[in-house]
C-alpha cells in the first residue's frame, strides 16, 4: 500500500513539473490573458459598488517605450539585464537590514515579479516562495530577457483595477504605451510599490521625491541594451 501511494505521488510530481513546464512554454509565445491577481482584485470589490474595474490591454515590447523599460529597471532591478533571476547581492542586503531592524524594500527581481504575478497568487507563504523560485527559474531558462520584460510589463498592477503599461499609460497620461516620456515614465515606475494607493499622476510630495530619484538613476544607468543578457 506504501509503495503505492508513493508511486502515486511521483508519478503526480513528474506530470505536474510537465504541465507547468508547457505551461511556461505556451506563454513565451502567446500573450498573457489574465493573472489570478487580476481575478482576486476583481472579486474583492465589495458588492455594494456599481462599477468594478479592470483595465488590460496586451501590446508588444516593440510598442511599449523603452523610457518605461529602463525606468522599472532602475527603480526595481537594475541588475535584471545581468543576473539569472536571483540578485544575491540584493537577498544578502535585505537579510542584514532585518536583522538590524532597519525597513527596506524587498529583493525579489523582475523576473522574481513575474513569475508570482503570471503563475501564482499574491499571499505570502513558504509554498508560494518555493513555486516562486521554481517558476522564476523556468522563465529564465525558457524566455529571453525582453520576452520577460515584455509579460512583466503587460501583467503587472499599475493603478487600482488598472493592469499592464497601455492600460496604464491611457488611465493615467492618456496615452499609448509607445508615446511615453521619461518623465512619465518614471512617474509610472515610482508608484509600483504600492500601486493601488499612490497616483502617478499628479504626484504626491512622495512620489515627485522617488520619481526624481529614478530619472537620475536613468542617467546614470545609461543606455539599454538587452544584448547584455547571459
Amino acid at each position: 500500500m506504501l509503495k503505492k501511494i508513493y508511486k502515486f505521488l511521483f508519478k503526480s510530481v513528474i506530470w505536474l513539473i510537465i504541465l507547468s513546464v508547457l505551461w511556461v512554454l505556451l506563454y513565451k509565445w502567446v500573450p498573457v490573458p489574465a493573472t489570478p491577481l487580476m481575478a482576486i482584485r476583481y472579486f474583492e470589490v465589495k458588492e455594494t459598488q456599481t462599477t468594478k474595474i479592470w483595465k488590460h490591454q496586451w501590446v508588444g515590447l516593440d510598442e511599449i517605450s523603452k523610457q518605461i523599460q529602463l525606468a522599472v529597471i532602475c527603480s526595481e532591478d537594475q541588475n535584471f539585464i545581468k543576473h539569472s533571476g536571483f540578485d544575491i547581492k540584493a537577498i544578502e542586503k535585505a537579510i542584514y537590514y532585518n536583522k538590524t531592524g532597519k525597513r527596506l524594500r524587498g529583493a525579489s527581481t523582475i523576473s522574481q515579479q513575474t513569475a508570482k504575478n503570471v503563475f501564482l497568487w499574491p499571499q505570502r507563504s513558504w509554498l508560494r516562495k518555493g513555486l516562486e523560485t521554481y517558476f522564476t527559474f523556468l522563465i529564465e531558462q525558457l524566455w529571453s530577457k525582453e520576452r520577460i520584460m515584455e509579460v512583466y510589463l503587460n501583467s503587472i498592477e499599475m493603478g487600482n483595477g488598472v493592469y499592464g503599461i497601455q492600460a496604464a499609460s491611457q488611465y493615467w497620461f492618456g496615452k499609448s504605451a509607445s508615446r511615453l516620456t521619461k518623465d512619465e515614465a518614471a512617474a509610472i515606475a515610482s508608484i509600483l510599490p504600492n500601486p493601488r494607493n499612490y497616483r502617478a499622476n499628479p504626484p504626491s510630495s512622495y512620489i515627485q521625491g522617488r520619481k526624481e530619484w529614478i530619472k537620475k538613476q536613468m542617467v546614470y544607468y545609461g543606455h539599454l541594451s538587452y544584448n547584455e543578457s547571459k
